[in-house]
């Protein structure tokens, strides 16, 4: 079973939902951010072109331009490789784990596997965030030495920042799938 919502982030912007059911006890949820808009990129990169071109038509030293234009090329790459996130998935595996993936625009990936004996709860969370409050789903890891406390709190979907009612669906999914278990 798959389906596909629309839904937006903490900043008003357009986010998909992708929701795939593969068993009973399997389910992942990728969510998805817009590409990057070459329409932008142009923008900024003319912008920082034609500052440079400025400073170069006072100063006549070339070095400027050149210098704009890698810094531009370096900014761009560093900000595919690193930054942007096209999208993240978290796939629940009851009796086995949680994997948590974020995939960047690049084709770089990240990919981080919690075992379901490692795991507390999952839980939806508020934090102040910008003189606001956002909620986010996060995975609570046991202590080790007390299965009672909470050892440490891993956030998830932190590129994409859903929205709560976004977020209500993925945490009813997953507690379904936790108390099969």
């Amino acid at each position: 079973m798959m389906e596909d919502e629309a839904f937006t982030d903490i900043n008003g912007k357009s986010i998909s939902l992708d929701c795939q059911c593969h068993s009973s006890l399997c389910s992942e949820f990728i969510v998805s951010v817009p590409k990057v808009s070459i329409g932008k990129v142009m923008v900024y990169t003319c912008c920082v072109w034609l500052l440079a071109y400025a400073v170069f038509f006072f100063t006549e030293n070339t070095a400027v331009l050149t210098s704009a234009i890698f810094i531009t090329l370096a900014g761009m790459m560093f900000h595919i490789h690193f930054v942007k996130v096209d999208h993240e998935s978290l796939l629940v595996i009851g009796s086995l784990g949680v994997q948590v993936s974020s995939s960047y625009a690049s084709g770089r990936e990240t990919t981080t596997f919690i075992e379901m004996g490692k795991i507390k709860d999952i839980v939806i969370n508020e934090a102040i965030y910008m003189h606001q409050i956002i909620y986010y789903l996060c995975v609570l890891l046991k202590e080790p030495s007390d299965p009672d406390a909470v050892s440490s709190v891993v956030p998830l979907f932190q590129s994409s920042k859903p929205r709560l009612n976004c977020l209500v669906k993925v945490y009813k999914s997953c507690q379904e799938i936790i108390s099969k278990c």
